[in-house]
């Protein structure tokens, strides 16, 4: 393959994706060392980890609409540098309710990055399913380094040191962002931007019957992961019994199946067809997370890992299918409001997870997700069965 620009603009967005992933997902593997030092519940933390993940969610829409008016480069680098300041404030929370409020912050910068970078790309590449998917391999390449590096951390030094680690990486990935990446024209420069957040055309995209559909798919297949994201290391040391270092070390193992599955769905996505994609994603995600629960030793977790390694990278087959939809002028406030509408809603499973475990125990909250994913799999099945077009 001969290098083109067009490829470095996917490895360095693919690196800042990196960087607004690493910093949320080196909160996980602390959580325990965290609920000990502010003797907080599994709620309150999965309380302010679904407040970050809304905030992430949340930004997404506002993050196409300064995309259209002022291009995608600058939206970008505020992501990526907005980033590392907030791992650093995060650190220095002097309490839960601070926590909190640092996490949703946090959240709300990242989330700039994700819309704004698949609209870039959608500018360039045909294979969209492709690219999307070595961009969204940022995040799984994240989960291999972030767990492992934030529990040695976390273990030797504390919480605080290990969730601003994402500073390391984020300050030198926005330097080489800035340096290497062109300005992009804007879609609509002069367009006022209050226009874009007129109510009446946001429902009647959001009401399409094929938005529709996609939306609840990704709702439900978004809430799962962000309960397994968010709570997988702490399932595995108070369920299955692991140390923090083994439990990050499994969590990186987890995020290197998805590294590879989110390329491969993107691709077979291109090639067979998105619902195909989707639906063998999520079916193997809900065997695998049910796995955890209910194959014991260390072959559940593998094939726990394994199946729902696969299953939560299920983005990048669902984010071309939105795209498909989408006109061309539609992308940029569009995707990001589709973007927004199922990430929001999907911020409720790290809280939904952990209201479960306090309640019924891991073993149940594990269970649940694992049927949320077979019932997003058999709306899939439906609509091919009945052929309802959707």
């Amino acid at each position: 393959m001969n290098w083109r620009y067009r490829h470095t603009v996917l490895t360095l967005c693919m690196l800042a994706f990196f960087v607004t992933y690493f910093a949320r997902l080196a909160i996980s593997p602390v959580v325990p060392l965290i609920v000990e030092d502010f003797a907080a519940s599994n709620t309150a933390i999965g309380l302010a980890l679904s407040g970050m993940w809304f905030a992430y969610g949340f930004s997404q829409f506002p993050s196409g609409v300064l995309a259209d008016r002022f291009g995608e480069r600058p939206v970008i680098l505020a992501a990526v540098s907005g980033t590392a300041v907030m791992s650093v404030v995060l650190a220095f929370a002097p309490g839960l309710v601070a926590f909190g409020l640092a996490a949703i912050l946090l959240g709300l910068v990242a989330g700039l990055h994700y819309a704004v970078a698949t609209t870039l790309l959608s500018r360039t590449f045909e294979d969209l399913g492709t690219a999307i998917g070595i961009h969204s391999a940022g995040g799984p390449l994240a989960g291999l380094t972030a767990p492992i590096a934030a529990a040695w951390v976390g273990t030797r030094y504390g919480w605080r040191p290990a969730v601003a680690l994402a500073a390391v990486v984020g300050v030198p990935s926005a330097a080489v962002f800035y340096w290497r990446v062109r300005p992009t024209e804007p879609r609509r420069p002069d367009q006022p931007m209050r226009e874009r957040v007129r109510l009446e055309p946001l429902f009647e995209l959001l009401s399409r019957p094929s938005i529709l559909f996609s939306l609840a798919l990704a709702m439900t297949g978004t809430y799962v992961a962000q309960g397994i994201l968010s709570f997988l290391p702490t399932f595995l040391v108070s369920f299955r019994g692991y140390s923090t270092a083994a439990a990050g070390t499994a969590f990186s193992a987890f995020f290197l199946v998805r590294a590879g599955a989110q390329i491969g769905i993107g691709r077979v996505s291109d090639d067979v067809g998105r619902d195909v994609a989707i639906g063998g994603a999520l079916l193997a995600g809900g065997i695998g997370t049910s796995a955890f629960v209910l194959v014991p030793g260390l072959f559940g977790v593998a094939v726990g890992i394994v199946l729902a390694g696969v299953g939560t990278s299920f983005f990048s087959a669902m984010d071309p299918r939105f795209m498909d939809a989408l006109g061309d002028a539609e992308r940029g406030a569009g995707f990001g409001l589709v973007r927004t509408a199922y990430t929001v809603v999907g911020s409720a499973g790290s809280l939904g997870a952990g209201v479960i475990a306090d309640t019924f125990g891991w073993g149940v909250s594990f269970l649940v997700l694992g049927g949320l994913f077979t019932l997003a799999v058999s709306a899939i099945a439906v609509n091919e069965l009945f052929g309802l077009g959707y």
